[in-house]
């Protein structure tokens, strides 16, 4: 779970890099050998989403409160 701003932008960094990765994957073995999978680097950058949706929205919510 993310709580800081700083978790958030590490976890920012992490969902570049995993797109990066896809793209390579995409690009290099399009049926997928070995390594990453392109549906496990798919379900990696789905949980970050996930996580940085509920940060911004907890991040919204403190806004409004005060």
């Amino acid at each position: 779970m993310i709580a800081t701003p700083i978790q958030y932008e590490k976890a920012q960094e992490e969902l570049r890099d995993l797109e990066q990765r896809l793209a390579v994957l995409q690009r290099s073995n399009p049926v997928g050998s070995k390594g990453f999978t392109k549906a496990g680097v798919r379900k990696m950058i789905a949980r970050l989403h996930e996580e940085l949706a509920v940060f911004e929205g907890s991040e919204e919510a403190r806004r409004s409160e005060t």
